[in-house]
């Protein structure tokens, strides 16, 4: 099969993801800045819509995050606005039960509503593709609450073909590995804390230093559990390596620094809420 034959597939829902788009009018955009809502804010620029992009900020971001955001948003010619939000504050969110992300969604989803409806947008947009429909996603039901629409997931988006079509647009940072809220560091029932939120901020920041294109630091209070991909794992074994690393983590309170050796997985804390025991 031909570059071109593989691609067309990818082409045909692009072309229908414009006619939905081209016949919502108007939208404000959740835009994080991430690849999927990037990619999304350009088909809407694409379309012709009347857009907002809005970009939550709140002290679970990553940093660089908003920057990155307000940048691409600059480049791409669309009206930006950047807003807060303070889920940290909300006791349902920071005691970090299995459904936190709801808590989190429905303050930010619940803003950009009434920020459509007084400022004449038609709808409210999100960058979920088909991919999240198969994980333990509890912001889909704060979503369905206030009516956000998805539309990459209602074309069949997958996070690869999103990746590969944001490719063929030229768009920078196609390949950009996911940053999700700091808050899925945190083992569900542990509380989450603007200290232990900045001290993996900061352990993450340390180890992407190793050129690590796909990491995690689990926190387990005591213990800083490291997820890199299993073709990178080489990168830790070096002994000098190693100990700079213990050294560093270990400056930030961690007691115990340990590699998983199952190596980097997407929303690995969610496995304990999987009874069959996957």
């Amino acid at each position: 099969m031909s570059a071109e034959e593989k691609a067309a597939p990818v082409l045909t829902k692009f072309s229908g993801l414009l006619e939905i788009l081209q016949r919502a009018g108007s939208a404000v955009v959740a835009f994080s800045g991430g690849v999927d809502s990037s990619f999304l804010l350009k088909a809407v620029k694409t379309a012709g819509m009347k857009t907002l992009a809005v970009t939550a900020v709140s002290e679970t971001l990553p940093a660089g995050e908003m920057e990155r955001a307000v940048s691409f948003a600059k480049r791409l010619g669309v009206e930006h606005r950047v807003i807060r939000t303070r889920e940290l504050k909300n006791e349902a969110f920071s005691n970090n039960p299995p459904d936190r992300c709801f808590y989190c969604k429905d303050e930010l989803f619940g803003k950009l509503a009434a920020l459509s409806r007084e400022e004449g947008y038609n709808l409210v947009f999100d960058g979920t593709n088909s991919d999240d429909l198969r994980d333990y996603r509890p912001g889909r039901r704060a979503a369905e609450r206030h009516g956000v629409r998805s539309p990459l997931a209602e074309c069949g988006f997958s996070k690869a073909e999103i990746r590969a079509m944001s490719r063929e647009l030229g768009l920078e940072g196609w390949d950009r590995p996911s940053s999700p809220c700091l808050s899925s560091r945190f083992p569900y029932g542990t509380k989450i804390t603007e200290p232990a939120l900045r001290r993996v901020e900061k352990a993450e920041e340390f180890l992407a230093g190793f050129a690590l294109k796909d990491l995690r630091v689990r926190d387990d209070g005591t213990t800083a559990r490291i997820e890199v991909r299993e073709e990178d794992m080489h990168v830790l074994f070096d002994e000098g390596r190693r100990r700079l690393i213990v050294r560093e983590l270990k400056s930030l309170g961690y007691k115990f620094v340990s590699l998983d050796l199952e190596g980097y997985r997407s929303g690995s804390l969610n496995r304990v809420l999987n009874r069959k025991g996957n």
